[in-house]
């Protein structure tokens, strides 16, 4: 698989993007103390840190992380505000100050049956208010066992970049899906081969410089005992941590993994 780094365009340098998803966890007294530990980490100056905690939890979290800790959520309604009940629309995410939002995470797509073409609706609908897009995309065993990973990959990234109207609030999460929530992490050769798939894609589809600019990070039952060998690698630009951020420390062990390498150019 070819990678665009080698083309004439100049290189651009990529802060590291450390996501924790805390997914359908957390009770007011577990958050409260995660949230201490976290406030007691120093944050590396090259990386951006960022946590989603559920939506019962995203006032609080606002309220009480300190910078520069960022607050995103984990999913968005893909047709604004109105009739749709249990949905948060991004006018309201937009109001409560929410910068980022997690869009196309597997659990999304499997587990409730989110589409390609809702999860590009999302994607308009977040970028339309000014936050930034967190994109998940990602195969299932089976579809890597058929060597359709990139098949896959490039239909889900299709209808993400239909929708993006400023990438420099995009980051990109690669996480197949074998490797979320199962203890099996994809390699790190096999996670960069992907990475920089989709960097070429990016490169030939919408443009060299958005390919070299935009982060792509890897998510997959990533912890502090392989969170150094990953991010070492040139194309991984950080992580979409799960389980592994409800632990202060090893959350804050995998976000300082990124004080062993420079930003990525």
């Amino acid at each position: 698989m070819s990678s665009v780094a080698s083309s004439s365009v100049a290189r651009v340098s990529r802060r590291f993007f450390i996501g924790g998803n805390w997914k359908c966890n957390g009770s007011r007294s577990s958050v409260e103390t995660l949230i201490n530990k976290l406030n007691s980490a120093s944050i590396p100056s090259n990386c951006d840190a960022c946590v989603a905690p559920s939506y019962i939890h995203l006032d609080y979290a606002l309220r009480t992380l300190k910078s520069p800790w960022i607050v995103a959520a984990q999913n968005v309604c893909p047709y604004g505000s109105g009739a749709y009940t249990a949905e948060i629309s991004g006018e309201q995410l937009k109001d409560f100050g929410i910068p980022w939002v997690i869009i196309g995470h597997s659990e999304r797509r499997h587990v409730f049956g989110t589409s390609n073409e809702t999860v590009g609706k999302q994607v308009k609908e977040v970028q339309k208010n000014g936050m930034g897009v967190i994109a998940c995309v990602g195969e299932t065993l089976d579809e890597r066992k058929a060597e359709k990973t990139m098949e896959v990959v490039k239909e889900q990234m299709k209808a993400i970049a239909d929708n993006v109207s400023d990438w420099s609030r995009v980051v990109i999460a690669y996480e197949p899906v074998w490797a979320i929530g199962t203890g099996v992490v994809a390699s790190p050769q096999q996670a960069q081969e992907v990475h920089d798939s989709i960097r070429s894609w990016l490169g030939l589809e919408v443009s060299p410089n958005t390919a070299q600019s935009t982060r792509i990070i890897y998510g997959g039952s990533v912890k502090a005992s392989n969170a150094d060998e990953l991010i070492s690698q040139r194309d991984i630009d950080g992580f979409l941590v799960g389980g592994a951020s409800l632990n202060g420390d090893e959350f804050n062990s995998i976000i300082n993994s990124t004080t062993k390498v420079t930003s990525k150019l």
